[in-house]
Order: structure tokens, then C-alpha cells, then sequence
């Protein structure tokens, strides 16, 4: 696979306005226990049910004398919240980059995500120690407190460049970007990006999830399909070739898209990630979203393109009317999906053998 962003904590220091989960939070007291239990608890077993090989096809890159596509080492995106604080840090952050090095022999590259502002030069020289190939700093826009000028911002940018720099890091492009979903530094030597939810990011317009949608902040329409583009569903059933990622939260719950939908497709407690994809392979629904054609994955349950257009359409929390495809793949999920693997799971129906978990 050629990425899995696995979300290893849903514990911030931040509570951002344009956040699209709700659980990205401080937590305290007991709660702060029971959030740090769970991704101590269960991220050595998530890592043992990954694929075997992270390594891909690159059908966008094949040798000239056989025609074969060329293979490529995969990425693991540890990611939060905020995996950087304190009680994530060395309990589950540090351990899980071992374990993902020693199962993958090294052959794979570890990115560590983080809002950037708990960075120093100790846990620069911390990461690097435990294997990580890219610090990937996501928080330089102006919906992070402190970063609301571009002033503020370019100084932030100066001061973890110089650090990253001073560590022998060079500067990436961002897998993603439009118009560089699958750039890379030219070699494999340690490197840095630095991003936000910006205008020319391809999260621009924010998520309608989380506080980014009861916050009225996202400014997508109806033509920013999230599903057609990178972090979206795009080619997550092809597995083995590029462009393929899935999203993986901290009780295992695995999603076609960082977006998520309404319920997972499987869980990494119960199964192997290659078994849950595998099944999926062939469903209508699935194929959809994996070709980045939300509007079409009902067609097979009787949600017509229009119908799913229709599906889309709703109020926002200003009571103005807004269309994302993201809306309509969560009705459809709340009135076919969700009701059809809850009559399997009962015994009423065999005819669905996919995406059988609610959320939990």
C-alpha cells in the first residue's frame, strides 16, 4: 500500500474552530486515562493486522524494457491529534515507530504529523532516533491561535525550517498537493514539510465534519469532491498500486477516506487490513467511492445520481443552503448502509458483506 495514515490519538493540546473531528481535544483526568489507554492498548495489535510489505506499484512509472510497473516504499503517517504531547509521546508514539521499523525491516518510511508548535530540537533529535523519515508540520494557517497573521505565520515557518535544517533535514513537497500528489525528495534522506489548511492546499476548504461544520467554516461546494483526490476514498481498494491510503483510528476502526465515513469498513483488532479491503473488492458501493464517484455508490441500492445530488444538498448552521458530496455519502449511509449491516448482523438479510461495523 502506498499510504496508511494511521490517527494514533484523538488527544490535542489545541482545540481548533476548523477541526473536522470533535474528539481531536484536551482531555483531562479520567478522561485523559481512558483516551491514552486506548492507543496504548491497541496500537502493537493495529500494527501486527497492517500488510506484511509496505511497498507499491507504480503504474505511473514502469520500466522501459518489460513494461512492468516500478516498486515503491510505502509511508505510515502517525498522526492525532496531537501525538507530540506529553502522554502520547513516549508511551505509544515512540514505541509504535519501533514496531513499524522492526515489522517492515526498515523497508518503509514514517511520517510524523504534527501541528508543530511543541517541535524543539530535543524531540527533533528524538524522532529521528526512532526512524522517522519525514516531519510533516500541519498547523501554519490562520485558524491555529498565534498563527492568525501571515506575519506570525512566516515567522513560524523560519523557526522550524532553521531547526529542521540544522538537523540535516531538507524541505519536501507535500503528497497530496495538487499538482504534486506523489512528490518526494530526490533521495531517502530525512525531510520536513510545512502546511496548513490553506487556499492552494487541497483542504482549503475545510471538511463539513467536526467543528469546521458546526463552526459554519467550510466553503466547499458541490464541486469539491474530497472523495476524488488525495486523503479522499481515490484508489483505496487498489491497494497494491498508487494513490491508495486508508485512515485508521485509535480503537482500529479502519475508513476508505481522513474524512471517514459514517461507520468503518472493518477493524485492525479483528482482522487483517489486506482481509477487509479484500472483501470490499467487487461491492458497487465501495468501487464507487475507490473510482472517487461518491454520487454513484447507491445506484446499486436504488439512490439514482440525483437522488444522492439530492442527498447532498442541505442547511448549514447559519441556515444557508450547502452541497458536498461528503453529506450525501453520509445519508446514504444512515438510511441503506448502517440499516442493511445491522439486519446481517441480526440474521435478516445475507445479501451486504461489506462495511458490516457501525462506528463505535
Amino acid at each position: 500500500m502506498e499510504s496508511i495514515y494511521y490517527v494514533l490519538t484523538y488527544l490535542c493540546h489545541r482545540r481548533c474552530p476548523h477541526c473536522y473531528e470533535d474528539r481531536f481535544r484536551p482531555y483531562y483526568g479520567a478522561d485523559l486515562e481512558q483516551v491514552v489507554t486506548e492507543s496504548r492498548q491497541n496500537h502493537e495489535r493495529i500494527i501486527s493486522n497492517l500488510p506484511d510489505w509496505m511497498n507499491w506499484l507504480d503504474l505511473n512509472d514502469c520500466e522501459p524494457e518489460t513494461g512492468r510497473p516500478r516498486r515503491k516504499t510505502g509511508r505510515v503517517v502517525l498522526s492525532g491529534g496531537e501525538v507530540l504531547h506529553e502522554a502520547i509521546r513516549e508511551p505509544v508514539l515512540y514505541p509504535a515507530l519501533d514496531l513499524l521499523h522492526q515489522k517492515y525491516r526498515g523497508d518503509v518510511r514514517l511520517i510524523v504529523q504534527t501541528t508543530g508548535d511543541l517541535l524543539t530540537d530535543r524531540l527533533v533529535d528524538e524522532l529521528l532516533g526512532h526512524h522517522v523519515w519525514q516531519i510533516s508540520v500541519s498547523g501554519i494557517d490562520a485558524h491555529h491561535v498565534g498563527m492568525e497573521t501571515a506575519e506570525a505565520r512566516q515567522r513560524q515557518v523560519e523557526k522550524l525550517t532553521r531547526l529542521f535544517e540544522s538537523r540535516g533535514l531538507v524541505q519536501a513537497e507535500l503528497a497530496g498537493v495538487a499538482g504534486a500528489e506523489n512528490a518526494e525528495p530526490s533521495n531517502d534522506s530525512p525531510n520536513f514539510t510545512i502546511f496548513g489548511a490553506t487556499e492552494e492546499r487541497w483542504i482549503g476548504p475545510l471538511w463539513p465534519r467536526g467543528r469546521a461544520w458546526s463552526n459554519d467554516l467550510s466553503r466547499a461546494t458541490i464541486s469539491d469532491n474530497f472523495c476524488n483526490r488525495w486523503s479522499g476514498a481515490l484508489n483505496f481498494l487498489q491497494y497494491q498500486y498508487n494513490g491508495s491510503e486508508v485512515s485508521i483510528e485509535p480503537n482500529g476502526n479502519v475508513y476508505p477516506c481522513c474524512i471517514k465515513t459514517k461507520a468503518p469498513l472493518g477493524n485492525l483488532l479483528e482482522e487483517k487490513l489486506e482481509s477487509i479491503l479484500d472483501r470490499l473488492v467487487g461491492n458497487p458501493v465501495y468501487e464507487a467511492l475507490s473510482m472517487g464517484h461518491p454520487e454513484r455508490m447507491g445506484i446499486a441500492h436504488g439512490w439514482t445520481v440525483e437522488k444522492f445530488v439530492e442527498a447532498s444538498t442541505v442547511r448549514s448552521p447559519s441556515g444557508k443552503v450547502y452541497q458536498n458530496f461528503c453529506l450525501g455519502c453520509d445519508r446514504f449511509h444512515e438510511e441503506v448502509l448502517i440499516p442493511l449491516a445491522r439486519d446481517q448482523r441480526s440474521g435478516q438479510s445475507t445479501n451486504f458483506s461489506a462495511g458490516d461495523q457501525e462506528d463505535h
